[in-house]
């Protein structure tokens, strides 16, 4: 069994405070793999204070330092793909076949630091100067569905604005954390810049909420975790940036390519097991249209190979625990129960799989507005479609949910379809399965968050604006901010 007894803080290996420890089990297999160090909130009040201490120095250093430090960060994390890539098949069951888990960070790395070469950290409105300058310390609380990904997106951004940072990963991909924490410590990230310090949200999260050393807290998660986050940072009026929840939907149009949208929308609900935030899990089709859409929405279900992520021709594994197997099992019967039709998947496990948390890609139709499985988000790899009598019905449906993550539009008119698509009141809307782009912001309307992440957007979350008066020649050569 892999052992991971330390935190990192300060740029040092370190024991808990209150030495504890949690297992780790294989979501494939349902047996512990690995044991970890759970930190508690004496350790998260050392990881404030070394990340405010390295902040005093870390600050000041220019962009330039500050690229070759994810330059360096950069070349560690590439030398450890294989390993990242075989860690998370164990830890969280995301296939080894599957590698934007690992290939996408360090293009989110790359994209940070060519952001920060041009960025204009001071510029003017008229004789002023107007700076932008680190925030101060940052908490960042990752999920395990992204593990590494997440991660990397926050940090990154933290880096290149000059922010120090203490990461606290989910649980059930704390292993995963700590071998990000290995690369950050390889690659000579200043002591204290960076510090992990794995534990349970109720103890390390909660501290790092209401701490008054820390000066933004950036989540991601559910949303009734969010909520609890929010609340606790208002008590010291600290920065809070939230990805919460969502349950996207895919309008598809009367003229769109039926075959095409009902089998993107299958291959992209169903990625990661279904356990994405951005996922379209309800599509809403023409009534006049549904039962032409089914044959395809099953043929392409029944297309994914179920087994053990680290076989390298599996494109789906397991969920990622013991509670979201049930979690996702009770949706299911929720939909039976409801009347909704079942065309493929349910309850049952996969054929010839008797053992680990793996659910069968399940597809229902005439589901309503108002079932479980059309408002909740279910996190597995469950599509509903529901019918609609026109756009404007369409519309309705759509942005009739406390989510707005993310949004899909297939259709054959491009101007229809982007008068759909600005109707849509979510933070990514994608048209006939365009791909996104990661220099844009990313982030939700409604209860799926606040703030954004990545691209120009996601590095002003870590910066504070200073408007300065009194240097006007100064102010002349740099460059104007409006107008």
């Amino acid at each position: 069994m892999r052992q991971h007894p330390h935190l990192y803080i300060d740029g040092r290996w370190t024991e808990p405070v209150e030495p504890h420890e949690v297992e780790l089990v294989d979501p494939t297999r349902e047996e512990p793999f690995a044991r970890v160090a759970l930190g508690g909130a004496a350790d998260a009040d050392r990881a404030v204070a070394a990340a405010r201490d390295a902040f005093k120095t870390f600050s000041t250093t220019s962009p330039a330092e500050r690229i070759a430090v994810i330059d360096r960060v950069i070349d560690v994390y590439e030398s450890y793909a294989d390993e990242f890539s075989e860690l998370i098949a164990r830890e969280v069951g995301i296939p080894v076949g599957n590698r934007a888990q690992v290939t996408g960070p360090a293009q989110h790395m790359r994209v940070a630091r060519d952001i920060v070469r041009e960025y204009p950290f001071e510029s003017r409105i008229g004789n002023a100067i107007v700076r932008r300058e680190p925030i101060g310390v940052c908490a960042l609380i990752s999920p395990w569905n992204w593990p590494i990904q997440t991660g990397v997106i926050k940090l990154v951004y933290a880096l290149v604005a000059g922010c120090t940072m203490v990461a606290k990963p989910s649980l059930n991909s704390a292993a995963s954390g700590v071998l990000l924490a290995k690369v950050l410590h390889e690659a000579e990230v200043p002591p204290g810049v960076f510090n992990l310090v794995n534990g349970r949200g109720r103890e390390v999260g909660d501290t790092l909420s209401h701490h008054p050393g820390v000066d933004l807290i950036s989540f991601t998660g559910s949303t009734a975790a969010g909520k609890q986050v929010g609340a606790a940072a208002a008590g010291t009026v600290k920065r809070v940036c939230l990805e919460l929840g969502g349950k996207s939907a895919t309008v598809v149009l009367p003229d769109a390519d039926l075959e095409r949208a009902a089998r993107w929308n299958v291959q992209r609900c169903f990625f990661n097991a279904g356990q994405s935030c951005h996922a379209p899990s309800r599509m809403l089709v023409h009534e006049s249209q549904v039962e032409q859409v089914v044959p395809f929405l099953v043929d392409e279900a029944r297309r994914f190979r179920l087994g053990d992520p680290l076989d390298s021709s599996t494109t789906m594994g397991p969920v990622v625990s013991a509670a979201q197997f049930k979690s996702i099992k009770e949706h299911i019967q929720s939909g039976l129960d409801e009347g909704a039709r079942l065309v493929t998947g349910g309850l049952e496990r996969p054929d010839g799989l008797d053992r680990g948390y793996f659910v069968q890609p399940t597809v229902f139709t005439g589901v309503t507005p108002d079932m479980r499985i059309g408002r909740e988000e279910i996190f597995g790899p469950v599509l509903a479609v529901l019918p609609y009598r026109d756009e404007d019905d369409a519309l309705r449906i759509a942005n009739d949910s406390p989510y707005g993550l993310g949004g899909f539009v297939f259709g054959g008119d491009r101007e229809n379809a982007r008068r759909v698509a600005n109707g849509l009141r979510a933070g990514r809307i994608s048209y006939n399965g365009a791909a996104t782009d990661s220099y844009t912001p990313m982030g939700g309307y409604k209860e799926s968050g606040i703030g954004r992440s990545m691209g120009r957007f996601g590095l002003e979350e870590y910066l504070e604006v200073k408007s300065v008066y009194g240097f006007e020649d100064e102010a002349q050569a740099l460059p104007t901010l409006f107008g």
